[in-house]
């Protein structure tokens, strides 16, 4: 008996392979860009418990570089070309593993600066969390112009940190891990200690408005400052993958702080913030303040907006009656009662 046997026919096999090509086509790159994703969370989550660990073991985050005088002080001199190099060379490098360092000569341009700090992995153009381009920032100026001015104008009245703060311009430094990861380093050497340890208020008491009419300036709370990049150059190069922020705050008992924030911005007083946060993403709460704080010295690569009117708010007094607020554009911190109706910012857990 003669058998039949069925195949595919040339044209049809080529049809299957033009399906499974597209099919290919479309997913490839998702499922590459999930996996990205997860690389480059678990390399931030080691990065910053090495980075945090290394951060307890140093006596001090203040007093590297040669300089005089505090921030207070009317006249004060500062190596703003050497003290971020210091801080690394004679401190970080004594309990990281950094394979290189990289310093700014004196006098170098920004453009040339960049230059210098792409020789430790560090990409001269990166994109903000707005989308936006930007020159990678070689000083503190570039990084937040509102960290070396010595006034902090709240639209209402003009609030004075010090008539020497706006000369503590200190140029990055940069360095690689032996990770592989690229990190440069911005860095206050007149950093000051705890931020609650100097309100002199009493926070129970819903009459006492001394913060609320005074306020303070953050600028002089950060100590340093870390922008880092966990593949160099290969890209995207983009702040919230892998590029991010981590900002040490306070020279001793120091808090190290990264804040994984969302565009999500929900109104809400002082009792609601957190639970709005998870009501927009179960995976959000509302920032605290050395999180608010890290991210008004990173606002160029958050991509916030800088109107005056803009507050974020942060529900972590002791009191019942009151919350923390920082004026992003200027970087002034003040407390609101707790009815008061704000914009909050939501981080990632």
């Amino acid at each position: 008996m003669k058998k039949n046997f069925s195949s595919f026919t040339m044209a049809e096999i080529l049809i299957s392979l033009t399906i499974i090509g597209v099919i290919a086509a479309i997913t490839l790159p998702s499922l590459r860009a999930n996996i990205n994703e997860k690389t480059w969370a678990t390399q931030r989550k080691a990065l910053y418990s090495r980075l945090s660990q290394a951060i307890s073991m140093l006596p001090s985050l203040n007093g590297y570089g040669e300089y005089a005088g505090t921030w207070e002080d009317d006249v004060v001199t500062v190596e703003k070309d050497t003290a971020a190099a210091r801080f690394v060379t004679d401190g970080l490098s004594k309990v990281l593993q950094i394979n290189n360092i990289c310093t700014i000569p004196m006098n170098t341009s920004s453009e040339n600066a960049r230059k210098e700090l792409e020789k430790c992995g560090v990409s001269e153009k990166i994109t903000n969390m707005a989308n936006s381009k930007l020159d990678f920032p070689t000083k503190l100026s570039e990084l937040n112009p509102q960290f070396t001015s010595n006034f902090v104008d709240t639209g209402n009245t003009t609030y004075q940190i010090s008539s020497g703060f706006q000369k503590i311009d200190t140029v990055a430094a940069g360095f690689e891990m032996k990770n592989g990861e690229s990190v440069a380093v911005f860095y206050n050497p007149y950093c000051r200690g705890d931020l609650k340890s100097i309100i002199k208020y009493d926070p129970d008491n819903i009459n006492d408005t001394d913060i609320s009419t005074k306020g303070y300036g953050v600028q002089p709370y950060m100590c340093a400052n870390f922008i880092y990049d966990l593949n160099g150059k290969k890209g995207p190069n983009k702040v919230g993958k892998d590029i991010g922020y981590i900002t040490a705050l306070y020279p001793t008992d120091s808090e190290v702080v990264t804040a994984d924030v969302t565009n999500i911005k929900v109104q809400g007083t002082y009792n609601q913030v957190n639970q709005l946060c998870r009501n927009a993403d179960k995976e959000y709460r509302s920032a605290n303040i050395e999180e608010i704080m890290s991210v008004f010295y990173n606002k160029n690569l958050v991509g916030i907006g800088v109107s005056k009117s803009f507050y974020y708010q942060s529900p972590n007094l002791a009191s019942p009656y009151r919350a923390w607020t920082v004026t992003i554009h200027a970087g002034k911190i003040i407390d609101y009662l707790k009815e008061n109706n704000h914009s909050v910012l939501c981080v990632k857990r």
